[in-house]
């Protein structure tokens, strides 16, 4: 408009937000169902269902969570019940109250955290992807060195 011929969309605001950003999720609030993020989340309020987080999911004292976690790394200090999959570092405070299953690389249990799980610790299997595609790999293997009959080893 009048004469300016730029265009009237920021490139900046089409961007990707920033691999430091910081979702959260304040105390009182409650989700219910799948939750999605790529960058950090910190969750004061309460989640139910499914959490998928590219980076870190941080649960804060008054946090609770009630389902699935999928995660780069993880910092509990409130309450988790359900199945956590952590790829990397997951640190266990004090405060915190976990319970149910855990797949993680690298454990962090500070001394008055109520632990009760069930623990895999394997890099990289976290995902579910990289052990699924690993096992399809080493049958496949075993099929053609056992001429084409499957044989399975423990």
């Amino acid at each position: 408009m009048f004469g300016n011929n730029k265009s009237t969309e920021d490139p900046k605001s089409t961007a990707s937000a920033p691999s430091n950003s910081l979702n959260t999720l304040v105390k009182g609030t409650v989700v219910e169902g799948s939750l999605k993020c790529d960058s950090d989340l910190r969750v004061d309020g309460t989640i139910k269902g499914k959490l998928s987080c590219k980076s870190k999911v941080i649960i804060g004292p008054t946090g609770v969570v009630d389902g699935e976690i999928r995660c780069e790394n993880a910092v509990i200090e409130g309450q988790f019940k359900g199945k956590l999959m952590v790829r990397e570092l997951l640190n266990v405070r004090e405060t915190a109250e976990v319970e149910g299953d855990v797949t993680t690389n690298k454990l962090l249990v500070q001394s008055g955290a109520k632990f009760n799980v069930t623990c895999k610790m394997e890099a990289g299997i976290a995902n579910g992807l990289a052990k699924e595609a690993d096992l399809k790999a080493d049958k496949d293997a075993a099929t053609k060195l056992a001429g084409g009959k499957a044989e399975i080893r423990n």
